[in-house]
């Protein structure tokens, strides 16, 4: 095999959970473009089905799955329907996150409920699509890619909880590497800056003031894009990491 056959992934089938738009979507037509079929999940229906038949379009295979992540019984339903569908599961990239309110706060101004959103969102589905994963992946195994965030490694002043919560997936991820070894990898993927709708509406910039403002201040002297996360994932899912376990890799911009 050719080094440059190793990033190929015919023949794998991917999970990507919070694919509807932004970086998940990013992540979803990539693995596609690198030959996976994709099971595009979130909880927009319009917004799956149009990233699948996106990928349908270009050629790939691509099902759509309208999954809410806060429910870890449609978590464990979505790894069955993809093995239904496919006839097996090898790749799972849990990337869902954000906020409900998207509102920035203290970390001791954070209402409770918010708090649990948060870590349940970011945090706890993680933990529970590793398992659906790992359960559905059987004897042949896998890799679960964890995305993480920038704002794991420093102080977060008015967005706390998601920081916490992206703490932890770093943790969950070394965890998960250590037990699963060697059937199944798990890496992560740390980005920084990324002008999707979430950061948009929390950080209430355009994507110009961005892109102008944010990208000026990293060292490639630009913000991110989904595509830049979608090439880390697709490495790391691909054979060319076959020697990667409990890593994650920043994709910041040398932030």
């Amino acid at each position: 095999m050719s080094i440059l056959d190793r990033f190929r992934l015919d023949g794998q089938v991917a999970v990507v959970t919070g694919s509807g738009r932004g970086i998940g979507e990013g992540i979803a037509v990539g693995l596609a473009e690198a030959g996976a079929a994709v099971v595009v999940a979130a909880r927009r229906t319009h917004e799956v089905e149009a990233v699948a038949e996106k990928i349908r379009a270009a050629g790939g295979q691509a099902l759509a799955s309208t999954t809410d992540f806060l429910e870890v019984d449609q978590i464990e339903a979505l790894a069955d329907a993809t093995v239904a569908e496919f006839g097996k599961l090898t790749i799972w990239v849990n990337n869902v996150g954000g906020a409900q309110d998207r509102t920035a706060r203290t970390i001791l101004g954070t209402p409770e409920e918010a708090w649990d959103n948060q870590i349940d969102l970011n945090l706890k589905s993680v933990w529970a699509g590793a398992r659906a994963a790992n359960r559905a992946m059987g004897e042949e195994g896998g890799v679960v890619v964890n995305i993480s965030s920038a704002a794991a490694r420093q102080p977060s002043p008015m967005n706390g909880p998601y920081a916490a919560a992206k703490f932890g997936v770093n943790s969950l991820t070394m965890t998960l590497a250590a037990e699963l070894a060697p059937r199944v990898r798990v890496v992560g993927v740390s980005p920084g800056p990324v002008p999707t709708e979430v950061m948009i509406e929390y950080t209430g910039m355009s994507e110009e003031q961005l892109r102008q403002g944010l990208g000026s201040m990293l060292p490639l002297k630009r913000i991110g894009e989904p595509e830049d996360v979608a090439a880390a994932v697709v490495y790391l899912a691909s054979p060319a990491a076959s020697w990667v376990t409990g890593a994650t890799l920043s994709v910041t911009g040398g932030s």
